[in-house]
């Protein structure tokens, strides 16, 4: 344990959970779409939680690319909010120990520290499975499922469930860094990524928050009532499909990306794919008009 990893956790007071599961998200490189973060708030609703801890910001970010935001009323400022990495204990249906949820943002800086504060946390709570959610761009249409992309080292935890296997060699976010941590504390750890399609990137995009719900049920056995988030999925699909449908260029790009996908197509296809640069900026516009509708 790496001095100073115990010392930035600030525990609430509340009652230490026992054997809960880890859901772990952070805002970010590792959330494309806003996906994995609005996937691990969306299990912190399903039941009454509570907060259990929270990791000092001080010495994991650099407040220059990470500033501080403040509420100024009155000439007065009334606040200063600082980055957050804030630990849940929420009650799920299926989950005799519910789940601890960790919500925030990837550090800048003192990733290895910050991995052992994390641990000390899961440690002291009595966590034996670690699940960790992201999300990433890729060459996916809105109108399918979104795949789901898994690394655990453990393969009967995601067997038979339809994932693909994630085989990658290149940078990485706080998330590869802590499952690699967290393997080697000797905690059980699968990490979820939900693909999410670049041309509607910067859009909340609640189907693949919906997807790493789902894939989150399928390797835990907890039951979650997503109704919410199902309509919200829709009603996103139905707003980027209304916006395709109004050109043809992003409506045979689109098409080419069914095709793709419906072939289980990959690097190897003859189909070409254009840019999707000019495509995304037409989306986020149109999504952007119907904002409150």
């Amino acid at each position: 344990m790496r001095e100073g990893a115990a010392e930035s956790i600030v525990w609430s007071g509340a009652d230490i959970p026992r054997g809960p599961i880890l859901v772990v998200s952070f805002q970010g490189w590792n959330d494309a779409g806003n996906a994995a973060s609005a996937a691990v708030s969306y299990l912190g609703q399903t039941g009454e939680r509570r907060k259990i801890a929270e990791i000092d910001p001080e010495h994991f970010f650099d407040f220059q690319s990470h500033r501080p935001q403040i509420s100024v009323i009155d000439g007065d400022v009334r606040f200063v909010e600082w980055p957050r990495n804030v630990f849940y204990q929420a009650d799920v249906a299926g989950l005799e120990g519910g789940v601890l949820l960790l919500e925030g943002e990837e550090p800048s800086m003192h990733w290895q520290t910050f991995c052992d504060a994390i641990i000390t946390v899961a440690q002291e709570c009595d966590v034996t499975t670690v699940v960790m959610l992201g999300s990433l761009l890729a060459d996916v249409p809105h109108t399918r499922t979104a795949a789901i992309n898994a690394i655990a080292p453990d393969v009967e935890m995601t067997d038979g469930l339809g994932f693909r296997t994630a085989n990658y060699e290149g940078p990485t976010g706080i998330t590869g860094v802590l499952q690699h941590a967290c393997a080697k504390a000797g905690l059980s750890t699968v990490s979820l990524w939900a693909s999410v399609p670049h041309y509607v990137a910067a859009t909340p995009n609640p189907p693949a928050a919906l997807a790493l719900v789902r894939a989150f049920e399928g390797v835990t056995g907890a039951l979650v009532d997503a109704a919410e988030l199902e309509s919200a999925a829709d009603r996103f699909k139905e707003q980027v499909s209304a916006a395709v449908a109004q050109d043809e260029e992003i409506s045979g790009y689109v098409r080419t990306l069914e095709e793709n996908a419906d072939a289980d197509a990959d690097d190897e296809s003859t189909n070409p794919i254009p840019s999707g640069d000019a495509i995304a900026k037409e989306i986020q516009r149109y999504l952007r008009t119907q904002e409150g509708n």
